[in-house]
């Protein structure tokens, strides 16, 4: 975030991208100069090299089926990072770098599932790095993160910025001593893999699921006919093939080949085996219990263990078995690597009872034991839909500045990924420029595409054959009458095309000025009934609409437009758009009366609509320009959007630290996510533009008597449905002869 808001721009920042599929290089942002005067941001224009011109819509919301957009970005000015070595969670319970992470890797991200928010499988869809200011985060039990200002973290109060303040420019909900952030903690480091793990490894895995055996037989004509036999069958390969790569670091080579194949209810299996004396011999050596097992075979045996007779399923890890010895083992081993857990004795006569080590203390240690030991199997492993808790030891403890460095950042599917075991968010983009590698803010404004072949674009589409002609709308995602448009005149060529062809238009636009100078080309199609314009108005207000458009035309401008537009015998009509409420939405009737007294014969409204892309970038410009009222008009988008929290019935969880198997847990709380869902955006087609509820009620009411007073949208002034689409002609091509059809 700058200091203060850009000369003549309406964003106050330039975030990253949500969609962007290029990686970004290291740059220097600007952050490093924090003392130096902001230098003005130039235009930057590129030409677009478009395949095709018309854009075909379906949604009811919008009373067109096609339109045009000459320009991406626009200039009229409406208005996260971590270090490298931050442990990302992968969707196959694996840890990475996030230096390290790769566009299409999978992570694990959160959803919300109506009741909580549950762990899910995410894509990673852009990664980048930065140099900014960076802070570090210290939790209670010790967990430590490295991050920008404006990354963002869960916590049990919702979605925190790293660093804010409680009024002024850099007004935002960020991270305080209060804070409890949400998740599991830092994840354990895992042990070598050294000789010794993989002794333990191959212990566990051989002693649990294979088969080690001499037998004994006589021979006539031999000394005997003795047989030795190792074999391992496996359904899962990960586990096979690292016992069997193991095996042959300790020089014991084996033949693979295909044990069973697979039925409806059973998975085929392969499996190794070694049928000399030599090497079933230097396996029972591998697999001998030591004497004194080091930290790094307990870690192999518990993982191999786990390979072959554990399992996970409902936040539960268990491992089963009835040998004594390999219970004492586990045992052992568990308790020299710090976990808590209990042992169940099932009977089950005549049978051998089963000896069931069930781990204890949640998630958390869930993944410690995953990470710290590591076993082979990644079905085993497999987190996706369990319950995201908060952790009593995750309270922010400190929050301390670093100086500048380089930070990474990653655009996920589900928008968070799991950082260092707590939920960290990741960043936005207008939908437009979120596919061009570019900023929602700054760059959105500044970073401008004209389609330069947009014209001879135009009319091949209508020469094609079996093009049948319908009213099109030019200027729907970006404004066709922006400043640019002075220099490139790609509005002004398609208008050309279109008077042609008689191809009937309709046109919005807040670009008062350069629209008079296509007043020759609208006027002849207007009297012919094939161009209708609506001219956007937001505010009668000079200063409001200088902070919130600030390079767009009066409103004097737009309605001396209007006025012209009625004068050339052009239909038009005035949009009040957006209204924001508690800001605008008080001018409605003097817009539409000054709108009526220029010319306007057709009113409409748009409510202002906020998606993921620029909810943020709108609160910041609202904390900035209107702290006093910002709290007030989120609060009426929330209800416009039907986002008032609604009540759930009380879920209890229980918490793992208290587990005794002789009582049951106390239940405990959960406290509902605010935060899990867009609160100031429904999509739904049909309400998206207008929103529901009590405001959206009153608001339609007011907007129609005020039309009914001021004899706006009646029927003898024609609807915008009636332009004329049968003097649509297909002149000759340049150059070709003129037939006598014509």
């Amino acid at each position: 975030m700058t200091d203060k808001p850009t000369k003549g721009r309406g964003t106050l920042s330039n975030p990253a991208g949500r969609f962007e599929s290029l990686a970004r290089g290291v740059i220097d942002d600007g952050w490093a100069s924090l003392d130096d005067e902001t230098p003005p941001r130039d235009t930057v224009v590129v030409a677009d090299p478009a395949r095709t011109i018309i854009t075909y819509n379906k949604s009811p919301d919008i009373g067109f089926s096609r339109s045009i957009n000459p320009y991406r970005g626009c200039e009229h000015g409406c208005p996260y990072c971590l270090a490298g070595d931050t442990d990302i969670l992968m969707a196959d319970g694996c840890l990475k770098k996030l230096v390290d992470v790769k566009v299409g890797d999978v992570v694990y991200g959160t959803a919300w599932d109506g009741s909580c928010r549950r762990f899910k499988p995410s894509r990673v869809l852009d990664h980048w790095q930065v140099i900014k200011p960076a802070y570090r985060v210290t939790l209670e039990d010790g967990t430590q993160l490295v991050a920008g200002a404006d990354h963002r973290f869960l916590t049990d109060r919702g979605w925190k910025f790293v660093t804010g303040t409680e009024q002024g420019r850099d007004c935002r909900p960020h991270l305080t001593l209060n804070n409890r952030l949400i998740g599991v903690g830092a994840f354990a480091v895992p042990v070598q893999k050294d000789a010794d793990y993989r002794r333990g490894y191959l212990s566990g895995m051989i002693r649990g699921d294979g088969l080690l055996r001499d037998y004994a037989y006589s021979r006539i004509g031999r000394a005997h006919g003795n047989v030795h036999r190792f074999r391992l069958a496996l359904a899962d390969q990960e586990a096979l093939q690292r016992t069997q790569q193991y095996l042959l670091e300790f020089s014991v080579a084996t033949d693979e080949f295909q044990f069973c194949t697979g039925t409806a209810g059973r998975l085929p299996m392969r499996a190794i085996r070694n049928q000399s004396r030599l090497g079933t011999e230097a396996i029972k050596a591998l697999i001998a219990w030591p004497g004194d097992p080091s930290r790094e075979w307990c870690a192999g045996f518990l993982a191999g263990i786990f390979d072959a007779e554990g399992s996970y399923s409902q936040s539960s890890l268990r491992i089963s078995n009835t040998d004594e010895g390999i219970v004492a083992r586990m045992y052992l081993c568990l308790k020299a690597l710090g976990f808590r857990f209990t042992i169940a004795r099932v009977e089950r006569p005549p049978l051998k009872p089963i000896q069931v080590v069930r781990l204890v203390g949640g998630l958390r240690e869930v993944l410690r034991f995953f990470h710290s030991v590591d076993p082979a199997i990644l079905r085993k492993r497999n987190i996706s839909g369990l319950g995201v808790k908060g952790d009593s030891k995750l309270k922010v403890e400190a929050v301390e500045p670093l100086g500048v460095m380089v930070l990474y950042d990653i655009t996920t599917e589900t928008e968070d990924f799991i950082a260092n075991g707590v939920v960290s968010h990741n960043c936005f983009a207008r939908p437009t420029h979120a596919y061009l590698n570019l900023s929602p803010g700054l760059d959105f404004e500044t970073k401008l595409f004209y389609k330069a072949n947009a014209a001879e674009l135009f009319e091949q589409e209508l020469r094609h054959p079996r093009y049948v002609c319908e009213p099109i709308t030019i200027g729907v995602n970006t404004d066709a009458y922006q400043p640019i448009e002075r220099t490139y005149k790609v509005t002004r060529a398609l208008l050309e095309v279109a008077q042609r062809f008689r191809q009937p238009l309709y046109l919005i636009t807040k670009g008062a000025t350069l629209m008079e100078r296509d007043l020759d080309i609208l006027g002849e199609m207007g009297r012919a009934n094939l161009v209708s314009v609506t001219v956007s108005v937001t505010s009668l207000d000079d200063d409001l609409k200088r902070k919130l458009e600030p390079r767009t035309s009066s409103p004097a401008a737009r309605l001396r437009l209007i006025r012209k537009l009625a004068d050339a015998g052009v239909p038009v009509g005035v949009n009040v758009a957006p209204v924001i409420p508690a800001l605008t939405d008080g001018e409605l009737e003097k817009i539409l009366e000054a709108g009526r007294d220029a010319g306007a014969t057709e009113a409409g409204y748009v409510m202002l609509r906020l998606p993921w892309e620029v909810k943020d970038l709108f609160q910041e410009w609202l904390a900035a320009h209107y702290p006093d009222r910002a709290t007030h008009v989120m609060s009426l988008m929330r209800q416009l959007h039907g986002r008032e929290p609604e009540h759930r019935p009380q879920e209890t969880v229980t918490d793992p630290e208290s587990y005794n198997q002789d009582a049951p847990p106390e239940p405990q709380p959960r406290k509902p996510d605010p935060y899990a869902r867009n609160e100031y955006y429904n999509s739904e087609w049909g309400t998206r533009q207008r929103g529901t509820g009590p405001f959206a009620e009153l608001f339609a009411r007011r907007f129609a008597l005020a039309c009914k007073r001021l004899g706006l949208n009646l029927e003898q002034h024609g609807r915008k449905s009636s332009l004329d689409t049968s003097q649509f002609r297909v002149p000759p091509a340049p150059g070709a002869q003129m037939g006598l059809d014509f």
